[in-house]
């Protein structure tokens, strides 16, 4: 814990991180049908580290993340990628045609999977791991 940190702000991001990524989800999910998607959600949840690396430090951040922001961009590049390969590979369609599947999943009911959410998961990935190599790296060169 960083001693030239406010208590105050330490004490606000313990309870504002957890509402930000709760909303960056909530952005990332309803993206692909109204306003908001992977780059945003990605920004608010990249945000919501910047935060605690403010309050805290670049140790702390990371051990929070749980793991390394360029191992989130690969999988987040290669997330999107394969997303869009799903219509070429199995129904010879263009490179990012929409599939969209509907599984019925007990105790909540049809649930839509669509290639449109997991491109979107993937950005959101690629976002976070950009970003917070950003921010982490310019800590380091603050320290």
């Amino acid at each position: 814990m960083r001693s030239d940190s406010s208590l105050i702000l330490q004490t606000a991001t313990r309870f504002l991180v957890p509402l930000l990524l709760l909303f960056s989800v909530f952005l990332l999910l309803r993206g692909h049908n109204e306003p908001g998607g992977g780059f945003i959600a990605g920004l608010v949840a990249s945000s919501a580290f910047a935060l605690y690396l403010f309050a805290f430090d670049a140790s702390s951040t990371k051990k929070l993340m749980g793991v390394e922001s360029q191992l989130l961009m690969g999988v987040g590049l290669l997330l999107a990628l394969a997303s869009g390969m799903v219509g070429m590979v199995f129904k010879g369609q263009p490179f990012l045609s929409s599939q969209w599947w509907t599984l019925y999943v007990p105790g909540i009911g049809e649930l839509k999977l669509s290639t449109p959410l997991f491109f979107d998961i993937g950005v959101y990935l690629v976002v976070i791991g950009v970003v917070s190599t950003i921010v982490l790296s310019l800590a380091k060169v603050e320290e």
